[in-house]
């Protein structure tokens, strides 16, 4: 019996061979710059992370908008040519607000600063979006089958749109004329990217630049960006770069009584939100890193472990619809810890070889769980904590694993 496959799963391996074509060009024009291995690798994990998570909730904001076009449409619009190129500008038109809002309101910008962290420019960028972000997202898009276009329509035209934002994430094309008064190219979506004053707030577009235009956000570029936030974020910490934000929020909250304050911080603007929150949060919650003078040489085992994650996430995209709930849950919580691990690997956390263990254990609890004697996972728990109090093999492990190095 032939089973069934889910065919987006090869949009994944087209994605990473687009980066590397870039990346290969851009060693080729001599500015290879552009990329920073530990800026690279938070930018795609970030975006293996949604692509994981999304397999969840896809199926059913698709059901969400049936129903929506089933019992609410206003009209139901024509399959026809002419239709197209409407939905295509309300898509953007919708994105344009979904943009620019999730700037001006905080609560919406929490979930979208994770877009906007890295402080290089290039496709790898375009994968630092967050689960969160989608799902706001696809919130404002429920208006389109409301108004009478069909899901099938909508699913296909954020597929076109999200394509052609892709490509905008390049500093290796250039300014493209009179292009740039209709289209939302490369320079223009870096200028959104630039944490300079000049440049904050603009060009919120997706595809098209009408709606800047219209709402008086539009910006050409200039001088060159400066990449990333106006406050730079001091970590490439998996976790911290997708809830310190949240943090901050409550923090602030926690520092006013009033109602009526909690409500001007969590739908005010990010510009008003107390920049010593930050580094304080950071203090108390970034774990240190390992002390002493080492270098760690880590990086094609930390390439490892990203090759490995974009492999089973390809495989799990492909045959999820098939896959039991136990089956899903172990790859999804196998891929998550990995792309935590891979986070502290760079930072050098001291709880990298509990993460190492914890990825064990998993993988050990799923092998007996599916052999039916998940309850004997006790005896390799046990061995392990007698090797590390006999063996040390935490030591070992940051030794010949990571190659520890003293500097001289």
């Amino acid at each position: 019996m032939k089973l069934p496959l889910n065919y987006l799963a090869f949009i994944i391996p087209v994605f990473f061979i687009f980066l590397l074509l870039e990346y290969k060009l851009a060693k080729r024009k001599k500015k290879e710059h552009y990329f920073k291995h530990e800026s690279s690798v938070a930018n795609v994990s970030i975006g293996i992370a949604e692509r994981l998570i999304n397999l969840f909730v896809t199926a059913g904001f698709y059901q969400v908008f049936d129903w929506i076009y089933t019992n609410y449409a206003i009209i139901h619009i024509p399959n026809t040519w002419w239709v197209w190129i409407i939905l295509m500008l309300a898509t953007d038109f919708l994105w344009y607000w979904y943009h620019r809002l999730g700037h001006e309101i905080n609560f919406l910008w929490a979930a979208h600063i994770v877009h906007h962290q890295s402080e290089e420019f290039n496709l790898t960028v375009s994968a630092r979006i967050t689960t969160l972000q989608a799902l706001i997202r696809n919130i404002f898009y429920a208006v389109l089958p409301l108004i009478g276009f069909h899901p099938v329509m909508v699913f296909t035209i954020l597929l076109v749109h999200g394509a052609y934002s892709f490509f905008t994430h390049t500093q290796l094309v250039g300014k493209l004329g009179w292009l740039e008064h209709i289209l939302i190219t490369p320079s223009l979506h870096g200028v959104h990217h630039a944490s300079d004053e000049k440049y904050l707030d603009k060009n919120y577009g997706d595809v098209f630049t009408f709606w800047d235009k219209l709402f008086g956000t539009f910006q050409l570029e200039e001088e060159k960006p400066n990449y990333g936030l106006t406050h730079p974020l001091k970590s490439y910490s998996f976790l911290w770069q997708h809830f310190h934000y949240y943090l901050e929020l409550v923090e602030a909250c926690r520092r006013v009584k009033s109602f009526k304050e909690k409500c001007r911080i969590i739908f005010g603007s990010p510009a008003t939100l107390d920049q010593d929150i930050r580094p304080a949060l950071e203090k108390r919650f970034l774990m240190q890193g390992r002390k002493g003078n080492h270098q760690f040489k880590i990086k094609n085992y930390l390439n490892a472990q990203v090759i490995f994650s974009i492999l089973l996430l390809t495989g799990f995209t492909a045959w999820f619809p098939v896959l039991g709930t136990v089956d899903k849950l172990f790859i999804a919580a196998t891929i998550l810890l990995t792309l935590i691990n891979c986070g502290a690997l760079m930072e050098q956390r001291k709880y990298i070889y509990e993460l190492e263990c914890m990825r064990i254990i998993l993988l050990l609890s799923y092998v007996l769980g599916k052999a039916g004697i998940f309850e004997w996972i006790i005896l390799p728990a046990v061995v392990m904590l007698l090797m590390e109090q006999y063996f040390q093999l935490s030591k070992l492990y940051y030794r010949y694993v990571l190659r520890e190095e003293t500097l001289y």
